[in-house]
């Protein structure tokens, strides 16, 4: 019921701003003689080679690096852009097992459509956004070069991907305000009643020194689980060639029966992770990510360990940039609570290194 009155406030909206952007249109005439803006193509394609010292695959926990000692291609992706006046469009498409692993609940196939929307931007701040689109929870993209590290963190890889569904952005001024309602997390399509909430307040200092996100999302993935997220991103300029990232997040798991009629008390996992980056000339660049990841109830990293427990990570990335081309070697450390790794097939481990070196082209 509470997503079926959130969609219909934002129509209600939505025709209500329609009506008062109209009478501020301008004449015809001028519309028709004017340009018609460009399309906008961009994109990036990259490659990685991964080695992980206890010479397992499956020590890799997180998205899209789940290899050892072989050269893996990644994902080449194209996006076009055009708009007209106030209306947008949006569509991102990937090739590869990156893509595929980013759209894991659509076919498997290495095509996938990443992003597809249209928007349509008021003239009051007020912009409306349909479609699928990439998510807003987390400091972390799916795209390789938005990223300084290139493997990706847990809080990532166990959160959400993308939202199918409408959205409705306003700023006013330094501070923003997202709200929308979407299928539950991942799906293009659905044959499910249920639906997710979502929603970001974001703010930043008058020169943008600090910036602020704080993302939700909730809903029902089936009628027997509900899922609440809350999320923390904090971005600070520290002066001359440092800056620094957080984040920090916690989601609610709850379940019922089909006998009972309340869901019952939630399971939670949580984590946070602080990124110090030193750009320390304009063709090379060192980010430090360290993060802690809490799994103690057994809801995914340690779903099929002895006992739920927790992860330390921390991982080295420079990034060498020549021209479109960023080249990023890393090494990364782990120490679970549990050994939850592998040395050898048979001879478990808390702790896991892995080497990986990484080529990213944006175009």
């Amino acid at each position: 019921m509470l997503q079926r009155i959130f969609a219909t406030g934002i129509a209600f909206f939505c025709l209500t701003n329609a009506f008062y952007a109209q009478e501020a249109a301008p004449a015809a005439d001028s519309m028709a003689t004017a340009k018609s803006p460009a399309l906008i193509l961009s994109g990036f394609a990259d490659a990685y080679y991964r080695y992980d010292f206890g010479e397992m695959a499956a020590n890799n926990k997180t998205s899209f690096t789940n290899s050892h000692n072989s050269f893996e291609l990644g994902m080449i992706s194209v996006k076009a852009e055009h708009s007209i006046g106030q209306v947008g469009m949006v569509a991102d498409v990937g090739f590869g097992k990156r893509a595929e692993d980013f759209s894991y609940a659509d076919d498997r196939t290495r095509f996938i459509i990443k992003q597809l929307y249209l928007s349509y931007a008021f003239k009051n701040g007020l912009k409306i956004t349909a479609g699928s689109w990439a998510t807003h929870v987390g400091y972390e993209l799916v795209d390789a070069y938005a990223n300084r590290n290139y493997s990706m963190s847990y809080m990532f890889s166990y959160g959400p991907f993308f939202h199918t569904g409408i959205k409705a952005e306003k700023t006013f001024g330094k501070t923003g305000l997202m709200l929308g309602v979407a299928n539950p997390t991942d799906l293009k399509s659905t044959t499910l009643n249920n639906k997710y909430i979502i929603g970001q307040l974001s703010t930043a200092t008058k020169d943008d020194a600090l910036k602020a996100y704080l993302n939700y999302q909730g809903g029902k993935p089936s009628d027997s689980v509900l899922v609440n997220q809350l999320d923390l991103v904090l971005l600070a300029a520290l002066g001359g060639k440092f800056s620094l990232g957080l984040n920090g997040t916690v989601t609610n798991v709850q379940y019922k029966s089909g006998t009972e009629e309340n869901f019952g008390d939630g399971l939670q996992w949580f984590g946070a992770a602080v990124y110090l980056n030193a750009d320390l000339s304009e063709h090379f660049w060192m980010t430090l990510r360290t993060e802690y990841f809490d799994d103690s109830k057994q809801l995914n990293v340690f779903g099929v360990a002895p006992a739920g427990g927790n992860v330390l990570a921390a991982t080295l990335s420079a990034n060498i940039k020549l021209e479109g081309l960023t080249v990023i070697p890393e090494i990364r450390f782990e120490k679970a609570s549990e050994a939850i790794f592998l040395n050898t097939p048979d001879k478990a481990s808390d702790t896991s290194t892995s080497l990986l070196v990484a080529a990213v082209y944006k175009f």
